[in-house]
């Protein structure tokens, strides 16, 4: 596995979401739409997350796409902890446990983990296969 590959491909996929999701939090914000903001990220993390292990499989098509997909999983929740935790949700009356245990950071995570080994299925372990036979 090309494990500092999928950190950086990790740390750009949750640099776009927390850009997303703070364009959406500002809006609803503005609208009272309380649930925009995880609606988007929830919207906007699939794409990222197949474009994402797309690249990462230009250059390694060993590796299954669920350790993939839980190398930036776990790259977006260090992040989420070192700066979203502490910038945005502690200021707004949050905490670490309040959002590491809600369900629809559980939802994201599972959304992660579960587009990157299905992109892995459909669109590289197919082609492994025949290479190796």
């Amino acid at each position: 596995m090309k494990t500092k590959r999928a950190i950086v491909i990790g740390f750009i996929i949750w640099m776009i979401a927390i850009l997303c999701y703070t364009v959406a939090g500002s809006i609803a914000a503005s609208q009272q739409l309380e649930y925009l903001p995880g609606t988007v990220l929830f919207i906007v993390v699939m794409p990222l997350v197949w474009f994402g292990t797309k690249y990462y499989y230009k250059k390694d098509n060993k590796t299954n796409g669920y350790w993939v997909g839980q190398t930036m999983l776990l790259t977006a929740a260090a992040l989420d902890a070192l700066i979203t935790v502490p910038v945005f949700i502690i200021p707004t009356g949050g905490s670490y446990y309040s959002f590491f245990t809600a369900w629809e950071f559980w939802i994201i995570a599972f959304e992660f983990l579960t587009v990157a080994t299905l992109y892995w299925y459909i669109r590289v372990y197919p082609k492994h296969k025949t290479s190796k036979a």
